[in-house]
């Protein structure tokens, strides 16, 4: 049971930290297939004086990843509910008399009692 809640734990994690991990995935990719996409993949492969060696690549990749982000943030934004805090002011309102059942005014009595606190009776200085 304890395993199965650290596994759980560890998943969450994993899923709430991978948009922050995400463009350090696109960095390692770009160092563990350096060869390859300096090779095939770069923009500047005809142009060696610039020495691009792939950073071009990189940094399309990079720049793609936080376009997505921020188209999705913004998608996310617009389909937000909207939940409506404030009503406008009613300008008038009235109550017909006709509908309504007249009732008698209930009576209210009121006892007021005389609050003594127990301190008074339990807390006194000793006499001697």
């Amino acid at each position: 049971m304890i395993l199965m809640r650290s596994f759980l734990a560890y998943i969450l994690l994993f899923s709430i930290l991978l948009p922050t991990i995400s463009p350090w995935g696109t960095i390692a990719y770009f160092h563990l297939n350096r060869e390859y996409i300096a090779k095939v993949l770069c923009e500047n492969r005809q142009r060696p004086e610039l020495k691009c060696n792939g950073r071009c690549y990189l940094a399309r990749q990079l720049k793609q990843q936080e376009d997505n982000k921020d188209k999705e943030t913004a998608s996310r934004v617009l389909n937000l509910p909207v939940l409506q805090l404030f009503t406008q002011a009613v300008e008038s309102f009235k109550f017909s008399i006709d509908h309504m059942n007249l009732i008698e005014k209930a009576c209210f009595f009121y006892q007021i009692r005389i609050y003594v606190s127990p301190e008074t009776r339990l807390l006194r200085p000793p006499r001697f």
